[in-house]
């Protein structure tokens, strides 16, 4: 049996611990960066995984006025500016699968139902406003639909 000096026993132990810690460190960066802080939705620990359904087509001839009116936003005011977003561009909305536990709700069919069904899950969620955001951002940059789908997907997986 080959004796150990101290000297290398330490070593090794101390160079398994820094590769453990950098792992773990590279890990902890991976999630935080796929699930920044203030993506989460009231009442759920973090975004739920990508969805595996596709995105939806959007309806045509949809409309915003399914979307509750401002007034019945005031206790939300940074919600109720999203909500403005949306109503901009309820087309684009429409055609763009929601990436948090709505996809679950009865009546869901797209981000778009987060802002109409009644539940308002889009009012707490910070997952179907930044999408939102992000979907509008990109409109009004130009972006066609297939180009957003694949800006939220990266965003926020799919």
């Amino acid at each position: 049996m080959r004796s150990i000096l101290r000297r290398d026993f330490l070593s090794t132990v101390c160079a398994g611990a820094v590769v453990h810690l950098l792992s773990a460190r590279v890990l902890r960066a991976r999630v935080i960066d796929a699930e920044p802080p203030g993506d989460t939705c009231a009442g759920h620990a973090r975004s739920m995984p990508p969805q595996p359904n596709p995105h939806p087509a959007p309806r045509r001839g949809i409309t915003a006025a399914k979307l509750p009116p401002k007034a019945d936003l005031a206790d939300v005011p940074d919600a109720a500016g999203v909500f403005d977003l949306v109503r901009e561009i309820p087309e684009v909305i429409d055609g763009i699968r929601c990436n948090c536990s709505c996809a679950g709700s009865p009546g869901y069919r797209s981000l778009l139902s987060c802002y109409e069904l009644p539940d308002l899950m889009a009012k707490t969620c910070d997952v179907c406003k930044a999408q939102a955001r992000l979907a509008h951002r990109m409109h009004k940059s130009g972006k066609s639909l297939n180009e957003i789908r694949k800006g939220v997907d990266a965003r926020f997986g799919g």
